[in-house]
């Protein structure tokens, strides 16, 4: 388990969720920057707080007519 910062037990209070399932979800949803403000953070400790608690963001640049398919289950395990 990863020894949280103040700050990061601040937002899982105010959020009623941990940062594990919050931040997927925030920035999926809305995107870095847009979770961040949400979150009252910088956009910057959005990417530290990822790395520190293990959570992988990647993201997919298309062409136009291109198309990303994601396979198998869509459930996140662990949650």
């Amino acid at each position: 388990m990863t020894n949280k910062t103040r700050a990061m037990l601040r937002v899982e209070k105010e959020h009623g969720e941990k940062l594990e399932t919050l931040m997927p979800r925030l920035i999926n949803d809305w995107g870095s920057s847009s979770a961040a403000r949400k979150m009252g953070i910088s956009n910057s400790l959005v990417g530290y707080w990822c790395m520190k608690l293990g959570i992988v963001k990647r993201t997919v640049t298309l062409a136009p007519g291109q198309r990303v398919e994601v396979r198998g289950n869509p459930r996140v395990e662990g949650s």
